[in-house]
């Protein structure tokens, strides 16, 4: 009940990050079916511009599937289903920076290379939930990197909270309750992963599998 309950408070903290992530390729298609429209509005519509501005629409809708696709697998994930150490960084970079930056925090990853699979469930659910717990409890400004470095069987990620110069944070507040260091473990548990924390420090270490 613990690891549902903990991974039900990680989705509610994200949605709304999740939800940009869905829209980001819808907006850019409205645009260009706007554009499309007045171009065939004129009295002599340039076809190859206006098959330029289909072609861009199909594109964008293919890529705004996809996404659609894949926060399905946020809620029920692919068995199974791999990702590298250095995408999962990204991963989660990508869609806490925005979240991170009105709390005074600079998020940044640095794991170019580290190509070896880990579980990507389990790289999901950890490292937000991870971060989340670091942060929560602690103010900006400050740089919040994550570093990952492949080890004997495994992959090494570690998360650092440093303390920087800088204008404090706007009042925000969480759009849930904080996530707490219990609920994160459990998931590790679940997951096979192990994790260590500090206050400012947390490491995570991910099985590789082949």
């Amino acid at each position: 009940m613990l690891v549902e309950s903990a991974r039900y408070a990680l989705l509610r903290r994200v949605a709304f990050a999740i939800r940009h992530q869905m829209v980001v390729h819808l907006q850019p298609i409205g645009m260009v079916t706007e554009l499309l429209e007045r171009r065939l509005r004129a009295p002599t519509p340039d076809l190859a511009q206006v098959h330029d501005g289909a072609a861009k629409i199909h594109s964008l809708h293919k890529a705004a599937v996809q996404d659609c696709l894949d926060v399905i697998t946020w809620l029920a994930p692919e068995p199974g289903a791999t990702i590298t150490a250095e995408a999962a960084v990204e991963d989660a970079v990508t869609l806490l920076r925005s979240n991170f930056s009105f709390r005074a925090f600079n998020l940044r990853g640095e794991a170019a290379g580290v190509q070896q699979p880990i579980a990507r469930a389990a790289g999901r659910m950890l490292l937000p939930a991870a971060l989340l717990a670091l942060t929560d409890p602690a103010e900006g400004p400050a740089d919040v990197v994550i570093t990952a470095r492949p080890g004997e069987d495994s992959v090494v990620m570690e998360i650092g909270i440093r303390r920087t110069e800088g204008e404090p944070p706007l009042s925000v507040e969480l759009p849930y309750r904080p996530m707490a260091w219990p609920e994160v473990v459990a998931i590790a548990r679940s997951e096979d992963v192990e994790l260590e924390h500090d206050e400012a420090n947390a490491r995570l270490t991910f099985p590789v599998l082949e």
